[in-house]
């Protein structure tokens, strides 16, 4: 068996300004469960929606890559706006054991017409755990999108992290997707939301055959899984429930409607990407 173990942790966040919060639930969620490999903090965590620098991904990731080595855990302390001199992106990284950032994760569909003047990142997120497995990593919005999640399936991934930030009324929604994916890519699902003032939580772990394993009310919790990677494995080889094998069928016949030749004429007449307004 390839077991890992993780916590989502679905915090009572204020708007903004939560370093502290999240820094104490971390070692706290630690030291009572010590034999966590992996904690998963909710996107834009520590600043919210706010664009303040002080909440920047370079002005936060140190101190978090102290903590990660500190409690000797894999961690991913949610998302951070990452601010260059002519771009701001949504970054989400994955921090070792060692306190070493291994990857960063880009948010490729902002949450538009909302999300503005925030560029979307064009690379498929995916990562090595030695002895464990291949992870892959979304953010938000993007679990609206099948193809981010079937690109990370294709390059192997067993489980996809899905750091998330959403006080919306179609969360119920947003869940039938989360378990549609996992169900489509046959693998782990977890995701995470906030709770608070930020969001309205609901955060929901899923397995590979689309089983809801534990899943989150509105308030701060923690969701608790042990994960078995070779159940991805077997569920990949003989089918879900030894029947429907996608990634197979994907594989041998994998892009008969060419989906880059959409028909851009009946698309542009839906209309601007906006809010919409009063009929």
């Amino acid at each position: 068996m390839r077991t890992f173990s993780i916590a989502g942790l679905q915090l009572s966040l204020d708007y903004s300004d939560n370093y502290k919060l999240i820094e104490e639930a971390l070692v706290a969620t630690s030291q009572r469960y010590p034999w966590l490999d992996m904690i998963i903090v909710s996107e834009l965590a520590v600043g919210g929606a706010s664009r303040s620098i002080d909440y920047s991904l370079d002005n936060q990731i140190d101190s978090f890559k102290e903590i990660a080595k500190e409690l000797n855990i894999w961690l991913v302390p949610g998302s951070f706006y990452d601010h260059k001199p002519d771009s701001i992106t949504n970054v989400a990284p994955v921090i070792s054991n060692t306190g070493e950032v291994i990857t960063t994760c880009t948010k490729t569909y902002p949450f538009l017409p909302y999300e503005k003047n925030i560029l979307g990142g064009n690379e498929v997120c995916t990562f090595e755990i030695p002895n464990v497995g291949i992870f892959g990593m979304h953010i938000c919005y993007d679990l609206w999108f099948p193809e981010t999640s079937r690109a990370m399936a294709m390059k192997g991934a067993e489980i996809i992290l899905h750091p998330s930030l959403t006080d919306t009324c179609d969360r119920k929604e947003e869940k039938i997707m989360a378990r549609a994916t996992a169900i489509q890519q046959q693998c782990y699902y977890l995701d995470v939301n906030a709770g608070g003032r930020q969001g309205c939580g609901q955060s929901i772990f899923i397995g590979p055959e689309g089983e809801i394993l534990t899943e989150a009310e509105t308030g701060s919790e923690t969701l608790l899984i042990e994960i078995d990677l070779d159940k991805v494995k077997r569920v990949r080889e003989r089918g879900i429930k030894g029947l429907g094998q996608p990634l197979k069928s994907f594989r041998d016949n994998p892009d008969p409607f060419k989906l880059r030749e959409f028909n851009s004429d009946y698309l542009s007449k839906l209309g601007q990407l906006e809010i919409p307004k009063k009929d």
